[in-house]
């Protein structure tokens, strides 16, 4: 499979106006400036229902599922080529159209709603909760209350701590 080349506008507007102008065939046309007759006949089609704006790069577009399910059965129901559908929808490649086919045959419906591509987000930040109203100023006597109550938990912890560290100080000896 081949690298895909990209045509600038006035190489485009150049070969369709050659061909619309009778200056030759689609076949030849294309031959002559060694692109794809197809891609040749797709710019054709652009130019006649869009006019030069038609062959201008289309950005990339992202498509709902409604949309894509309308192309898909217009298709089936009219019977109309890719090519075609390209034009009639402005959709810049056939190959685009092929993809979704694919997808609907094995997946249904679903399959047509975008997906987010890349890599998951990292884990969600943590909520930040809303604090309270600023408490007023502690009294005194409140903040002995407090700092009495944190020197019992330390010195409970030392305790603890002290008995897991005295088991082993015995068997050394």
């Amino acid at each position: 499979m081949g690298t895909r080349k990209k045509y600038n506008y006035e190489f485009r507007l150049r070969l369709v106006e050659a061909v619309l102008k009778g200056k030759g065939f689609c076949k030849e046309v294309a031959r002559k400036h060694g692109i794809n007759e197809s891609n040749l006949r797709l710019w054709i089609g652009f130019y006649k229902k869009y006019g030069k704006a038609g062959l201008r790069r289309k950005v990339t577009r992202k498509y709902n599922a409604a949309f894509k399910l309308r192309v898909l059965q217009t298709i089936e129901k009219e019977r109309i080529s890719l090519r075609e559908a390209c034009v009639r929808f402005n959709i810049g490649s056939d190959s685009v159209i092929v993809n979704w086919q694919k997808a609907y045959e094995l997946q249904g419906q679903a399959s047509l709603i975008s997906k987010r591509k890349g890599r998951p987000p990292k884990m969600k930040q943590p909520i930040k909760r809303k604090r309270g109203k600023p408490k007023k100023p502690l009294t005194r006597e409140e903040e002995l209350l407090r700092e009495n109550e944190y020197l019992r938990a330390e010195n409970e912890l030392l305790k603890k701590l002290q008995a897991l560290v005295q088991p082993n100080k015995k068997q050394k000896p």
